[in-house]
């Protein structure tokens, strides 16, 4: 198999754990392709994300890692994450485990699809995320404006510091830190999160994913849009926000892994 190599590169030990992985892979008789930026620390020839021909991607870092990754591939490959951070929710194995578990993979391994949103402003689309899409103020201390449609209904008017949109994957991300529940990421849905609301009957809503969700900033005070931590976009007054569910999940090895019992591990044993 052809097995991209990708590594966060502001940690030593990180990219060095990355070459010898990489040695280990090729041993393996797997063909290694280091990502551009890992290349680039290693001295080795890469390619970027956009342009790697690969069967699996390797991500070395935190959840932060992963979704680099995600954003980055032009088409979305099989990805198996290796926690180099702190909680690395995204990331399926822990260094130890990962040499073994690459040594013994083979053509015809599972992988699980994970939803991803689409999002569009006035008809443009801006892209998509596998966490999460955050619309926040650019000026601390201010509230934003709401209107929410469902399939064309209104369902929601409120003021908030800002609103976050997220999927089953992210709603162990932000959307947990804002309040919002923990869901099972087969569950296909949206999971739409008010920031810090004014008013106490703003709660988190799960809205089915086969549903077109648009949202209206009516505030005059300029936001920011924010996809997966990764993208930035301003918002004028009135911006026209729409989401739906996207034609392209993300893709991931699935190690075998019980999600509930990496619930209990990874978030109420910290």
């Amino acid at each position: 198999m052809r097995i991209l190599l990708v590594s966060r590169v502001d940690d030593e030990k990180a990219v060095s754990y990355a070459s010898g992985l990489g040695r280990a892979i090729e041993a393996a008789s797997h063909t290694v392709i280091f990502e551009k930026a890992l290349a680039a620390r290693l001295g080795l020839p890469g390619q970027s994300l956009g342009e790697a021909d690969a069967d699996l991607a390797v991500v070395i870092g935190g959840d932060g890692s992963v979704l680099y990754t995600v954003q980055g591939l032009k088409v979305q490959i099989p990805i198996l994450g290796i926690n180099w951070g702190e909680v690395g929710f995204l990331a399926e194995l822990e260094p130890g485990e990962a040499t073994r578990f690459l040594e013994g993979l083979r053509e015809g391994f599972r992988v699980e699809r994970r939803m991803r949103i689409e999002i569009s402003l006035s008809g443009e689309r801006l892209g998509e995320a596998l966490n999460e899409a955050v619309i926040v103020t650019s000026r601390p201390a201010k509230m934003l404006r709401f209107t929410v449609e469902i399939d064309g209904i209104l369902a929601e008017r409120f003021r908030a510091d800002g609103m976050l949109i997220s999927t089953p994957t992210g709603s162990t991300a932000y959307a947990m830190s804002a309040g919002g529940p923990i869901v099972d990421p087969m569950v296909e849905g949206f999971l739409l999160v008010p920031l810090a609301p004014y008013m106490l009957s703003s709660r988190p809503v799960v809205i089915a994913s086969d549903r077109v969700l648009r949202v209206t900033l009516e505030s005059e005070k300029p936001a920011k849009l924010v996809l997966d931590g990764q993208q930035t976009r301003e918002l004028e007054i009135g911006a026209v926000l729409t989401v739906r569910r996207s034609e392209n999940p993300a893709l991931f090895v699935d190690v075998g892994k019980n999600f509930f019992d990496k619930v209990d591990q990874k978030l109420r044993r910290l």
